[in-house]
């Protein structure tokens, strides 16, 4: 009993060791995620920042734009009234400070068609309509945004003066127009790779996005699950959106961290897994060796056994040579009968033994009969057997095996003197043996620490019975074993239970 009990304390030795490093793996483990976790949302927080204040200056870019606008509106309309008062031969006012501010356009593109749309006139074309002499639909339609002037030079002649915006102002607002589409890049494409969704101010329209799958954002409700997680995760940036008006970015952070959360918990499962395989491989090997021993001991055992044995069997037949035979040579031949049994028992471990149909009840009357009278009449034994025949598969010299350790397990429990009790019941499909003894009992504890090998509460002894007990029972009859019950100071009940059909 002091190997399993020190074998128990070093397993929970072993045990609080694993937790330690295990415990001490996750901690560090633990702490680098969280620290990565940190730092990336730092990040994610200083490029929301960043795309803050760009917003704030893509805002001034435009509110400049705008001024620009203005001003620039005022000089078209400045241009084309000067026209009007050049071109208006009934006005009478003096016309040089028109046809100064005429003279100084250099930038403002107009044309000047007769009624019919030939280009009478033109100035600061784009160079794709420099060459032209109709006033086409393209130009039409490129001239649109202003009302045409109309001209009565007389002579009953009608000409329209078309004009535009600068070419200056164009060129700013494609420079603005590019500013902005590097806006938008930068926040859907940002550095940190984080996943961005850029809506519009009520959060029901979605502007652009980046570092998300492009086919799931064609679902509305993977888009609502998108703008939920990212709400939940960091407050949604309201920006001034151009001259779309406001926009809300909402944004969180990268996958990689998502995934990182989980590695914990992933660790400790292949921890357990690995740790569980090893033992099971570990305790594998180890019965295997333990049989191979046993097997080889058994084996060895009866071997030397065969040798004693056929002497002791010419000893008793020169006994009954004799002229008075010797009063105890019945007995003997039971006894060597006996080891011969226990030779052939040895000699068959190792070997999966036949299951032949047999009678049980004989079979226990027969041992528990023996052992009976081996034993001191100070115990007292009540086998209580069925009166008709029980047949199950069974190999009876090892069952008898079972039966002779339970039985003397049993008797040095009680001492020098107690009761055994055996009763053998039945149903439709099984056959149970309780076997109860009154001796010191065994604490609940050690139910199943009883049947490894090497466990015995008696100083002398391999504890090897119960073992050998568990393995005939369980692995050769494929029946069960176990304590069914146990009082301290007052009793054991071991209960076997065994098949009709195997």
């Amino acid at each position: 009993m002091n190997l399993y009990t020190n074998k128990k304390r070093w397993k929970w030795a072993l045990a609080v060791v694993a937790l330690l490093i295990v415990g001490a793996s996750l901690w560090y483990t633990n702490n680098l995620v969280k620290s990565v976790t940190e730092q990336e949302i730092n990040q994610v927080k200083m490029w929301a920042a960043a795309m803050e204040q760009h917003a704030g200056m893509m805002k001034s870019t435009e509110e400049f734009f705008h001024k620009v606008s203005e001003q620039e509106q005022m000089r078209v309309d400045l241009l084309a009234h000067a026209y009007r008062e050049v071109l208006d031969f009934s006005n009478d006012a003096n016309t040089g400070i028109y046809l100064e501010i005429i003279k100084n356009n250099i930038s403002i593109p107009l044309v000047i068609t007769d009624d019919n749309g030939n280009i009478m006139f033109s100035n600061n074309l784009p160079d794709d309509q420099k060459e032209k002499k109709t006033f086409d639909a393209d130009m039409r339609k490129a001239y649109s945004k202003f009302p045409p002037i109309k001209i009565n030079p007389g002579f009953g002649q009608i000409q329209w003066l078309y004009y535009n915006e600068s070419q200056i102002y164009t060129e700013l607002k494609a420079v603005l127009e590019g500013m902005i589409d590097r806006f938008l890049s930068e926040i859907t494409l940002n550095s940190v790779g984080a996943p961005v969704i850029i809506t519009n101010a009520a959060g029901t329209k979605v502007l652009n996005f980046g570092n998300l799958d492009s086919v799931q954002m064609q679902d509305t409700a993977y888009v609502r699950r998108q703008l939920e997680l990212m709400s939940a995760e960091n407050d949604p940036l309201q920006i001034d959106f151009m001259n779309t008006g406001k926009a809300t970015i909402y944004y969180r952070t990268t996958d990689l961290v998502e995934q990182m959360k989980y590695f914990p918990i992933i660790q400790i499962i292949v921890i357990a897994l690995y740790l569980i395989i090893a033992y099971l491989l570990f305790s594998w090997a180890r019965r295997s060796e333990q049989n191979q021993v046993w097997a080889g001991m058994a084996k060895e055992t009866a071997h030397q056994l065969g040798t004693p044995i056929s002497s002791l069997m010419g000893w008793v037949e020169l006994l009954k040579m004799q002229e008075e035979p010797f009063a105890g040579t019945k007995e003997m031949e039971k006894d060597i009968e006996r080891l011969q049994i226990v030779t052939d028992r040895f000699s068959k471990i190792g070997s999966v033994p036949v299951l032949e149909p047999t009678d049980v009840v004989p079979v226990v009357s027969d041992t528990m009969e023996y052992l009976q009278r081996r034993f001191s009449k100070k115990f007292e034994f009540d086998i209580q057997l069925p009166d008709h025949a029980v047949v199950i598969p069974l190999a009876p010299s090892l069952f008898r095996w079972v039966l002779e350790n339970l039985t003397k397990n049993a008797v040095d429990a009680m001492g020098d003197h107690g009761k055994l009790a055996l009763e053998l019941t039945e149903n439709a499909e099984e056959v149970v043996i309780d076997l109860s003894d009154t001796g010191k009992g065994i604490p609940k504890s050690q139910f199943k620490q009883v049947f490894n090998p090497g466990y015995t509460s008696k100083k002398r002894g391999w504890g090897l019975g119960l073992s050998l007990a568990k393995r005939i029972i369980e692995e050769y009859h494929k029946g069960k074993i176990f304590v069914k019950s146990s009082v301290l100071g007052q009793g054991t009940t071991f209960r076997i239970v065994l098949r009709k059909s195997v």
